[in-house]
């Protein structure tokens, strides 16, 4: 089978994609032969911002259902497959939505929400995230990770903090995961992970999304889909094939105003970081040109099976295991 078979033929899932929503970013989706796409709709926001955006992705989804349908369960996503449409499975980069209602989680599942990162670079209720002092879990957190576990909510540590990730894995029932990340030992940045951190989500049955964000790969914006490539297979030989899955982080049709936001605490408050430029690796710069991945990992000597495995087959299994269905 070659790569376009198996990319046309595999489950293939974006762990994180934060870009902006409309008709013109699923029809790249289709093209990139995407089965199901974790998709933010809540970083910075409460409650009610975050609803208000829940909303608007539903119509956005209902107007253009011959492209995309929700997804809550993986036979959802089994279904889209089927379908020739794109999964939507909505998630958040951050617990300050929550509020401090423990009763909001099962609110929000219902609503469709599985994947819901803890911290989003910085203090909430629930710990801290990667570029703040770390306290670690605080009691309220372990409250709402049982509540996510109950519900079937995931637990996303991938802006999150090294001591409060360390809380969460240990405390969680379930599976958690770095949904979009990439190894400190290629690049020293306060978003990516050690070697240590990498072994001890996968250790206690988590998982790992390889994220292509240039600023935070090795040649940042002159990265390739080979240095992506790379990443993958360094964080393969630490995790395992069987712990390892695809979360790009895609910005696709943001601009300046947008990062603005993302870089600030609380959306306004204190500057946190400086992306500067984002350009995506040459080779994989849109959703549509995912097929050269898989091309990709099959000419980098991964085998057929593992090729499945990262691009879909992981997330599925890791999901089902949290969401019960």
């Amino acid at each position: 089978m070659n790569s376009v078979q198996l990319h046309d033929d595999a489950i293939v899932i974006d762990g994180l994609v934060i870009a902006k929503w409309d008709r013109d970013l699923f029809e790249d989706m289709r093209r990139g032969g995407l089965t199901a796409v974790n998709c933010t709709v809540s970083v910075w926001e409460g409650f009610q911002n975050t609803v208000n955006n829940i909303v608007a992705m539903k119509a956005l989804i209902e107007q253009n259902a011959d492209l995309v349908m929700q997804v809550r369960t993986t036979a959802d996503i089994r279904r889209a497959k089927e379908l020739g449409k794109t999964g939507i499975l909505m998630g958040f980069q951050n617990a300050h939505a929550f509020e401090d209602q423990l009763g909001y989680v099962q609110i929000f599942k219902e609503l469709g929400v599985g994947v819901v990162q803890m911290c989003y670079n910085t203090q909430n209720l629930v710990g801290t995230g990667c570029y703040e002092r770390d306290g670690g879990l605080s009691d309220f957190g372990r409250e709402i990770i049982a509540k996510m576990n109950q519900h079937g909510v995931m637990c996303d540590l991938s802006h999150v903090g090294g001591k409060t990730s360390e809380e969460v894995i240990l405390e969680s029932k379930k599976p958690v995961c770095y949904s979009h990340c990439l190894p400190s030992g290629l690049k020293d940045h306060p978003r990516n992970k050690s070697d240590e951190e990498l072994k001890f989500i996968a250790d206690h049955g988590g998982f790992v999304g390889v994220t292509m964000f240039a600023p935070f790969l090795k040649n940042g914006i002159h990265s390739t889909i080979e240095d992506y490539v790379e990443a993958i297979q360094y964080i393969f030989n630490l995790v395992g094939e069987d712990q390892i899955g695809i979360g790009t982080d895609f910005t696709q049709g943001h601009g300046q105003p947008f990062f603005e936001w993302l870089t600030h605490d609380k959306g306004y408050a204190r500057r946190l970081t400086n992306f500067g430029e984002i350009i995506n690796p040459e080779g994989i710069r849109t959703l549509g040109e995912f097929p050269n991945l898989t091309d990709a990992l099959l000419r980098n000597g991964f085998s057929e099976t593992q090729v499945r495995k990262i691009m879909g087959e992981n997330w599925m299994r890791v999901l089902a295991d949290v969401w019960g269905e």
